[in-house]
């Protein structure tokens, strides 16, 4: 008598594996607490520290500053130095990859309208 083989599927034959991937790939790079506020407000036109610093509110300057070169060396963000402005200037701004997110973040958004009431229910 033979016994059957059964053919054990790993995480990621599935398609919720593969989902599951995707997402944590995603959340790698866009899922700290800050990553996207800064994106968003870069998105909008924010380009300036202060500037960023004043639109996402309770960011430190320390923390805003090290979540700048995260993302400058995660490719969504670009530093500008402005150096024939006195005195220079240091701009962020969105890199093109970056702006891959802008569907993302919209539909983030409509949810998060769409469920407000719940959601502050929750709080």
């Amino acid at each position: 008598m033979s016994i059957p083989t059964t053919t054990k599927m790993t995480y990621t034959d599935t398609q919720c594996g593969k989902n599951l991937s995707a997402v944590e790939d995603a959340l790698y790079v866009v899922g700290g607490k800050w990553t996207l506020r800064i994106v968003i407000a870069l998105l909008s036109g924010h380009y300036r520290f202060n500037d960023l610093q004043r639109t996402i509110k309770g960011i430190s300057a320390r923390v805003l500053s090290a979540e700048l070169k995260d993302l400058e060396i995660n490719g969504l963000v670009t530093r500008v130095v402005l150096a024939d402005e006195k005195p220079v200037v240091t701009e962020y701004r969105p890199a093109e990859y970056s702006k891959t997110l802008r569907s993302v973040i919209t539909a983030l958004a409509d949810w998060g309208q769409n469920h407000r009431k719940k959601i502050k229910g929750l709080l």
